[in-house]
């Protein structure tokens, strides 16, 4: 069992994944895990309005609601809608890892199988895979690129040499965020590993998310602050139902 299970099973902290909306145009639900249908309409996010599912790695806190999430989609399964995104263990499967949707749920919906370095168009969208070193081997996170706006999000990763040249020059940068302070552990990254990365990148903002149960009871806003003031960069620690305005210029937060 992996650090972050705890947080799912006991729902200290909600696992729906995230949404953007309104990159390019297009509505995007990243790493539905459980709960991310009800949360969706819970936070007034419509499912059925999205326009692609991206899944990262084939860990159930991160897909377990995806197959749910593209019905709503495709309306149903009735109609050709949407892009399914995700790594080769998520969409082939590999070795013991996936595949993590349906054939039958991919038959609607453009499908694209993501590796790390490699860039795909949905739409007026870039989407590029970016590197992980986590169990799932061949897992990515996304770096999401429009004409007004870079969001890169990690996915579960440790930090190693190289991540953020993925990531560097980001408007946005989210992260998997695990353990607080110096607290290593295999696959995912702690406080003190958040602040080599937002220096290297050097984003607009920094976001920690996906917090593990340690991270959870050790007041992860006084860890953002952490990081905000090592680095100079705004950073903040997510929270259930929080969202994110980027339009207007300065971030609004609620």
């Amino acid at each position: 069992m992996v650090a972050d299970d705890f947080a799912t099973i006991t729902q200290k902290r909600m696992t729906g994944g995230l949404r953007i909306d309104g990159i390019a145009g297009m509505n995007i639900h990243i790493d539905p895990g459980p709960g991310a249908l009800v949360r969706s309409y819970q936070f007034d996010s419509d499912p059925r309005k999205l326009d692609a599912v991206m899944v990262s790695h084939s860990h159930t806190d991160h897909y377990t609601d995806a197959e749910v999430l593209i019905e709503a989609m495709t309306r149903g399964m009735t109609r050709q809608r949407g892009t399914i995104l995700g790594s080769l263990s998520v969409m082939e499967g590999y070795r013991d890892w996936g595949p993590c949707i349906s054939e039958y749920h991919m038959r609607r919906s453009r499908c694209i199988t993501l590796s790390a370095g490699e860039t795909v168009d949905i739409g007026d969208l870039e989407v590029t895979g970016t590197g992980t070193v986590h169990g799932d081997p061949t897992g990515v996170g996304f770096r999401l690129r429009a004409d007004d706006l870079s969001v890169s999000y990690t996915s579960d990763t440790e930090y190693f040499d190289g991540l953020a040249d993925y990531h560097r020059g980001a408007d946005v940068l989210i992260s998997s965020v695990i353990r607080p302070g110096d607290e290593h552990i295999r696959g995912h990254m702690c406080t003190d590993d958040f602040i080599k990365l937002v220096e290297d990148v050097k984003p607009g903002i920094a976001v920690m998310t996906h917090l593990g149960m340690k991270m959870i009871l050790n007041d992860p806003e006084m860890e953002a602050f952490r990081v905000q003031e090592a680095t100079g960069i705004r950073t903040l620690a997510a929270r259930d139902g929080m969202k994110l305005d980027l339009d207007g210029g300065s971030p609004t937060i609620s």
